[in-house]
């Protein structure tokens, strides 16, 4: 009798191969997918899929989606700016919508019937890839083992030793998540709301502290240079991290509201996104009008908000997209940083559409293209609504 295929979203953890053990024992035949949206070295995904072979997959299957990373998500995320609450770049959740796409798409490639992923009932995880697999394919059923289940590691643990599976399945202190938009850090510490993650948490040790200056450039938003080398995006993006990591820069901890409504806290690493962030926003502050740079921030942190919470595939994002990619058609030139220990510094900008005009005025200093006559009257009419409504209303 013919098996049933299934597609399972594998991580090599003790969750997804504790799922890929018991739906193999079960019948299915199951090609293991695990998607490198930056995370994985070449002797990672050699572990990961002798394991997945080990644990009875009848295929394994690493996924290169760097590029469509960057393409379909990064890159936007660059444009708006995105910052959740101000802090977070969204590091693991932008993986997640990705990751979710490449599976459901190879899932269908496939012929399966079924797609699985190790995600409990207690986070983000499960929605965004549930949301994302019932939009693209409705057709192919969810199997979620340890969310229907309630399983423990313990009881997992236990499974596996029963059929021969005896590795090393000790909870690390710190759970590590690392990808191209940055490292998420969860710890005991992070289930708190007052205890700082200790430096050794993080992934990577301060190990520079002389200062050195980094010019990036961009043409229409897209970081396209670095320290006057060419590259493609992702390269860039990598190479700069590489960079910045030994500052030690781009520590925080995010605090937020999760998808299934509970407030949650997660540590996290990364030098690259904030920097870009941080230099992609002061080259916009030059070259973009005030209206602009209002209307990106409204739609910006509503796109933040949709993508962390797995409505990617909703036709808004493609309108906000649309917009983002027009407001870019300025934002060119180089943005000068310096790296210290634990910070960084944005020391200025260079750009032909720099709306910076000395011939104009220099704030503070010279008006040179209006007389103080023109200015009077202008504060005069500026005022006029205020001052109208105060006469009417003299006790507010």
């Amino acid at each position: 009798m013919k098996k049933e295929t299934l597609v399972l979203a594998y991580s090599g953890g003790l969750d997804t191969s504790y799922s890929l053990k018991k739906l193999s024992q079960e019948g299915y035949e199951i090609h293991a997918v695990s998607v490198n949206t930056g995370g994985f070295s070449q002797e990672e995904i050699d572990t990961i899929e002798a394991k997945a072979y080990q644990m009875g997959a009848f295929t394994y299957q690493n996924i290169n989606a760097l590029e469509d990373f960057y393409q379909k998500i990064v890159k936007y995320l660059l444009f708006g700016n995105v910052l959740k609450n101000n802090t977070y770049p969204l590091s693991v959740s932008a993986e997640r919508i990705i990751q979710a796409i490449e599976i459901v798409n190879y899932a269908k490639k496939v012929g399966a019937k079924y797609i699985a992923h190790g995600s409990t009932g207690a986070g983000n995880d499960q929605v965004r890839f549930d949301l994302i697999f019932q939009v693209m394919a409705p057709e192919i059923k969810i199997i979620t083992l340890i969310r229907d289940h309630q399983l423990s590691r313990e009881e997992e643990i236990k499974y596996l030793k029963a059929e021969g599976i005896d590795l090393p399945w000790e909870k690390a202190q710190y759970s590590i998540n690392q990808g191209l938009w940055g490292t998420s850090v969860g710890g005991a510490e992070t289930l708190t709301s007052h205890l700082p993650l200790p430096d050794a948490a993080y992934p990577n040790p301060l190990t520079e502290k002389e200062p050195i200056a980094v010019s990036l450039a961009f043409e229409k938003g897209e970081l396209v240079g670095l320290n006057g080398t060419k590259g493609r995006a992702v390269s860039l993006i990598q190479q700069l991290q590489d960079l910045a990591k030994k500052y030690a820069i781009g520590r925080d901890i995010h605090v937020g509201d999760t998808i299934i409504g509970i407030k949650g806290r997660v540590g996290f690493e990364a030098a690259a996104p904030l920097i870009l962030i941080k230099a992609h926003h002061l080259l916009e502050k030059h070259t973009l009008s005030k209206w602009q740079q209002f209307q990106k921030e409204q739609l910006s942190n509503f796109y933040g908000m949709q993508l962390h919470e797995g409505q990617y595939l909703d036709p808004v994002m493609r309108d906000i997209e649309a917009f983002m990619e027009r407001s870019q058609e300025r934002v060119s030139g180089k943005v000068f940083v310096k790296l210290y220990p634990h910070r960084f510094e944005l020391e200025g900008i260079e750009s032909p559409f720099d709306l910076m005009q000395a011939e104009f005025g220099s704030y503070g200093e010279m008006n040179k293209g209006w007389t103080a006559t023109e200015a009077k009257g202008f504060i005069k009419l500026t005022a006029n609504a205020t001052k109208i409504y105060q006469h009417l209303n003299p006790k507010q």
